[in-house]
């Protein structure tokens, strides 16, 4: 059976790359040294591991001492918010309502630390404005957190706009770091982390046909580690380096980051359309219909009337189509955090699922999809 064609769920994983993966499998099985190492063996892997660094830095259009290896976007999210840990003075985290559990559950932590942790409020459309953000800084304010896209409803961050306010805002004193969570961005839309108001940013390679367990930290400046231990990737992330993570996911910018998505727009689109006409189904937020613009094309949330969310998923995954009710990471907590903060009624976050297409969705199986999802519907409505 060809999972794969009727899998919608890419913001919790994708199907890897074969040819990339199996590229990288080779080589890695050529290259099996420690790349710390100082033997012939160890050097040869330290070589490769370097030049996927290089790879990576070309796709994303930064400098190669920026790129850090992690074990994902969790890790890649949590360095930046922990190496503020290591300050002699506890002070302020500022993020985003709509922040990833990654980013979240690591901010809780550090509230039981004494850290004054605030949360800065989304609209109803999941979108944190630059005056939200801007309203809540403070003189002891250390780092701010928002994501460029969110992973449940697609809603697209305006962090560039953000980043400006915060400079604007800080002029003549200490500017807190800006961090911004990437993983839902690359490969879907255009960013350019080279902006001047981005201190760092978190990628997961497989969000994008990567394989599992490897991300990047991109950082404009070395800070300093909260977590110690061997000194790879310069002290920020010690660990025996992933290699055969680090090419295959360099692999995967080159061939995916910033595609064209123009096309899956206009699919999306359609696909949107086609579920707002549907009685009972409520697209989330509503506004989307009018302000398409705003939302990653990859991202779809939707409720339908009298149909919990977990038995939508299950009677599509019965007929073999593969969906969500929102992040992996938190769905088995049975909360909708997310909408919680966009303030949608609770009918409505007991009844949204998460559509989510990626590089090889066809828009011949987002027609099948919809066609599933009439047939369920009608069920339910007899």
């Amino acid at each position: 059976m060809d999972y794969k064609k009727h899998y919608f769920d890419w913001a919790a994983t994708s199907p890897a790359d074969e040819d990339i993966l199996n590229e990288a499998v080779k080589i890695s099985l050529e290259n099996w040294g420690n790349p710390s190492g100082s033997n012939t063996v160890g050097k040869k892997a330290k070589t490769i591991l370097e030049e996927a660094r290089s790879t990576a830095a070309k796709a994303l259009g930064v400098k190669p001492d920026t790129i850090y290896f992690t074990s994902g976007g969790t890790e890649s999210n949590q360095i930046p918010l922990l190496a503020v840990m290591s300050k002699p003075l506890k002070g302020t985290v500022l993020i985003s309502s709509i922040e990833h559990p990654a980013v979240k559950a690591q901010a809780e932590a550090m509230k039981h630390c004494g850290w004054n942790v605030v949360e800065i409020p989304s609209n109803t459309d999941g979108i944190i404005e630059p005056e939200a953000v801007t309203s809540l800084l403070t003189n002891d304010t250390m780092i701010v957190a928002v994501m460029a896209v969110n992973n449940e409803t697609g809603s697209i961050q305006p962090i560039y706009e953000i980043a400006d306010a915060i400079t604007k805002a800080c002029e003549g004193k200490r500017r807190p770091k800006f961090h911004v969570d990437c993983v839902q961005a690359v490969g879907k839309i255009s960013i350019d982390l080279n902006y001047k108001g981005i201190d760092s940013a978190a990628l997961s390679s497989h969000k994008i046909c990567g394989p599992r367990g490897i991300g990047i930290l991109y950082m404009k400046d070395s800070i300093e580690p909260f977590l110690r231990g061997g000194g790879q990737e310069k002290g920020i992330r010690s660990g025996t380096e992933n290699v055969l993570g680090a090419v295959a996911f360099s692999k995967c910018l080159l061939r995916y980051f910033n595609k064209d998505n123009s096309a899956q727009k206009a699919k999306t689109d359609e696909f949107i359309e086609q579920l707002s006409k549907l009685p009972g189904c409520t697209i989330v937020p509503p506004s989307r219909i009018e302000k398409k613009d705003l939302f990653s094309p990859f991202i779809v949330q939707a409720a339908f009337a009298h149909i919990p969310g977990n038995v939508m998923l299950r009677s599509l995954d019965a007929i073999g189509f593969y969906i969500s009710t929102g992040s992996a990471c938190s769905s088995k907590k049975n909360s909708r955090p997310v909408l919680e903060a966009m303030h949608v009624p609770s009918e409505i976050r007991e009844t949204a699922v998460r559509f989510s297409f990626g590089q090889h969705t066809t828009p011949q199986a987002i027609d099948e999809l919809y066609d599933a999802i009439l047939s369920v519907t009608k069920q339910f409505n007899r």
